[in-house]
Parts: structure tokens; C-alpha cells; sequence
């Protein structure tokens, strides 16, 4: 019900971001700004999803308690009556029995699964930030594309206004005019999809931080230079490890391999414990017996301490047979998927590691040449036209051109942060950056 009541809310602010005027559709009061890296202390305080992980861990240790527990005695006494009572004893006593081999093995096998518990909180932390990262991230980049198109929208304004200037002073025809607006009507549009993506970029934020107010970034747009260590990622100029060594860290710090791996410790701690149940147990028994004068057969009062040892649970009728061959392949199957989790991890790791060196190779390409080079030629072409030595229809193709590069430069930004996001996916270290031990 809570999820439907938020889908609503978003498509109300999405329809009066097409209403409000620019600038203001997306602004909403009590929105409080915070950075990543208190978006995810947010997050791991409030995430109901981490917080069920990690009642498995109490459960898990309470398991490992209930493992070592110790088989509790057994209590009885032998009255005999009448006539039996001649000449038998009278008996108290207590007994208890005593596993073999299995005890040890299952509290093994507990703190196994304790440790596989502890592990998947583990990755379920580092997945729960990697969340927040890449939607904090992409409420950046929306509001970098925004941005971009204001600032385009101002360009445009003022081209709007040249125009009709010129109109005026009858160095401009009617034609010029019209196509001035269209293009300033169209850019209008685009603004208010972006505003949109806003929004929906805030609450999505919002989502996976599990919070009912609503926060905001405190960075509103990409910058080369200055958001790189804020965002906690490189800089597109510094080195990067090589993919060697992003294999390398991956196989020893991957979660899901050490879950893997720590599974097929578990089924083999399994297999130990349900083997031992072919050893029998020993049932000690211990305690005393004594006769009245009038039940002794002799006259005299008789009494005495007794102990008893006897050998139960005997694999003769069953001896576990289908338990242990099915631990047996619990242990094929869980060796099997560690060793289709290892293939698909290095292939999407080869994948990512890709994917990030174009998108760092675009975005360079973007800050050294693109955009210094389209900057001169709109601002050549403005003059041009202000001049008299161009027409409209040059310099709007120009200015498209323009807003083209400047929306391709946000988009080449936003890739580069979730490329380099992918691959801390894959080798699943969060300093993962240049610089650093692994380089």
C-alpha cells in the first residue's frame, strides 16, 4: 500500500513539473542535502532488509549454542510390591547418554553456518552501498543533464530575444522569428522531461535508502575535477589497476565466492556429522538398590550402588545410507556452483573492466578536445549572427550541435562514474581506486 502511495506521489510531482514554471518544478520544501557518504550511513541504519540479514546472524549463533548442547539424563526408580518385593531390590538411580564423534562434528557444522551467515550480512552491506552510490550517482547525472539544458535554455533566450530585435530593426524576417520559438519551445519540453528525471532520480534514492524523508544530493552536477573524490571515484586522468590485479583482488575478496566456498565447507561438515550417526552411543547408567529386612531373603537389611553401560543407536536396521549420499552430493553440487559463480565472476569482471576503460577514454576525449572546441564555435557563431555574417538557420544547427555535445558530456560522466561503479561490483572493494594498495 506504502509502495502504491509513493508511485502516485511521483507521478503528481512529474505532472506539475510540466505545470510550474522551469526552475521551479522541481523544487520541493524540507529537502534536506546530504553527501554519499551520509546517504549510506542512512541507508545502513534503516534498511529493513540488512536488519533481517542480521537477525540471521543472532539465529546462527544461537544454533551454534543449541550444537554443543549435551544430552540430558534420565531419572528412575524400581519399586517392587508384594510378593516380587521378596527378594529384589528396591531401586533409584539416573542414566545418561553419551554421543559419539557427533557433538564435536555439529557444532562444527553450526559455526560454519555461523560464519556463512556473517559473510552474507557482509555482502549484503557492501551491496546496500553499492546501491545508494549508483542511485546517488544518478540523481547527479539527472541533475547535470538538467543543468546543461538550462543553461542552453538561457543560450536560447537570448538568441529569442536577438532575434526579435532584429526583427524590429528589420534585419530579421518573420521566418526567423517562428524559428526561434520552435527551437526555444523545444528545448522547453526537454527541460521539463529532465526536471521529471529529477525527481524520479530523488525518490528512487530515497527508496533504497528506506526513508520516509525526502533527501537530496548535496552535489547538483558533475564536475571534472572537483566531485571525483566526493562521489568516491578517480579521477578519469589518474591511473587505474590493471586488470591482473582487478583479478586478483576479485578471487580474494569477492563475497560471493567466499560464500560459495564457505558452502561447500558447510556440506562437507554436513557429510562428517551425518556419517558419525553410524557410531553408536554409549548409555551410562548409575545409581542404588537396598532391601527392607521383611523382603530379605536372608533377614538381614541389603543395600548397594549399581552402574550400568550399554551401547544404543546401532546402524543394524538402518545404517543412514540415503543421509550420507546425499551429503555426499551436496557437496558435488555446492563445488559446482562455486565453479559456475568463478567463471560468470571473471567474465562479468572482463566485461566491466572494459566498459569502464571507454567510458574513461570518452570522457577524456569530451574534456580535452569536445568541449573547449564547441565552447569557441558557438560563441564564433553567436557573433556571426549578431554581425549579420551567418543566418539563423547556421546558427541554431550550431547551437543544436552544441547542447548535443554538452548533453553527451553529462551522459559520457554519468557513464564513467557507473562503469567504475560496475567494477566495484565485481572485484567487491569499495577503495577499490587509484592510487591505492592495489596499484
Amino acid at each position: 500500500m506504502e509502495l502504491r502511495l509513493k508511485n502516485k506521489l511521483i507521478v503528481v510531482l512529474i505532472l506539475l513539473s510540466f505545470i510550474l514554471p522551469i526552475g521551479k518544478g522541481f523544487a520541493i520544501e524540507n529537502v534536506t542535502k546530504i553527501t554519499i557518504h551520509e546517504a549510506i550511513n542512512i541507508a545502513l541504519e534503516n534498511s529493513i532488509d540488512l536488519q533481517a540479514e542480521k537477525i540471521n546472524t543472532e539465529i546462527a549463533k544461537n544454533l551454534v549454542k543449541q550444537a554443543g548442547r549435551l544430552q540430558n539424563p534420565s531419572f528412575g526408580a524400581n519399586y517392587n510390591i508384594g510378593k516380587s518385593a521378596q527378594g529384589n531390590p528396591q531401586e533409584i538411580g539416573i542414566s545418561q547418554t553419551v554421543e559419539l564423534f557427533k557433538r564435536k562434528n555439529r557444532k562444527k557444522l553450526a559455526n560454519t553456518d555461523l560464519e556463512l551467515a556473517q559473510e552474507n550480512v557482509d555482502y549484503a552491506v557492501f551491496n546496500l552501498k553499492m546501491n545508494i552510490k549508483e542511485a546517488y550517482i544518478d540523481l547527479v547525472a539527472a541533475k547535470s543533464i538538467l543543468e546543461s539544458l538550462m543553461v542552453e535554455l538561457k543560450s536560447l533566450q537570448e538568441i529569442d530575444k536577438l532575434v526579435k530585435l532584429r526583427h524590429k530593426q528589420g534585419t530579421a524576417t518573420e521566418t526567423d522569428v517562428i524559428q526561434a520559438d520552435i527551437a526555444l519551445n523545444h528545448l522547453t519540453t526537454q527541460v521539463n522531461s529532465a526536471i521529471a528525471d529529477v525527481m524520479s532520480a530523488r525518490f528512487t534514492l530515497n527508496s533504497v535508502m528506506d526513508t520516509d524523508p525526502i533527501y537530496d544530493s548535496t552535489v547538483e552536477s558533475f564536475d571534472d575535477g572537483d566531485f571525483f573524490a566526493e562521489l568516491m571515484t578517480p579521477h578519469p586522468k589518474d591511473p587505474i589497476p590493471t586488470y591482473i590485479q582487478a583479478i586478483t583482488v576479485a578471487q580474494e575478496n569477492r563475497h560471493d565466492l567466499k560464500i560459495a566456498k564457505t558452502k561447500i565447507q558447510s556440506a562437507q561438515d554436513n557429510l562428517k556429522l551425518v556419517s558419525a550417526q553410524r557410531i553408536p552411543d554409549i548409555e551410562l547408567s548409575a545409581g542404588y538398590g537396598y532391601q527392607s529386612k521383611n523382603n530379605s531373603e536372608s533377614g538381614k537389611f541389603e543395600n548397594g550402588a549399581y552402574a550400568s553401560a550399554n551401547l544404543v543407536n546401532l546402524p543394524i536396521l538402518y545404517n543412514f545410507k540415503p543421509e550420507i549420499q546425499n551429503a555426499k552430493l551436496e557437496i558435488e553440487k555446492a563445488e559446482l556452483k562455486y565453479s559456475s559463480l568463478q567463471n560468470n565472476a571473471f567474465a562479468n569482471l572482463s566485461s566491466a573492466y572494459e566498459r569502464f576503460i571507454h567510458a574513461k577514454l570518452n570522457l577524456n576525449y569530451y574534456s580535452d578536445t569536445l568541449i573547449e572546441n564547441s565552447k569557441q564555435m558557438m560563441k564564433t557563431s553567436k557573433e556571426n549572427y549578431e554581425q549579420g555574417k551567418t543566418d539563423l538557420t547556421s546558427l541554431i544547427i550550431i547551437e543544436q550541435s552544441y547542447r548535443s555535445i554538452l548533453i553527451g558530456y553529462a551522459y559520457a560522466l554519468s557513464k564513467y562514474y557507473t562503469s567504475w561503479l560496475d567494477l566495484v561490483r565485481e572485484v567487491h572493494v569499495e577503495d577499490f581506486v587509484a592510487n591505492s594498495e592495489y596499484i
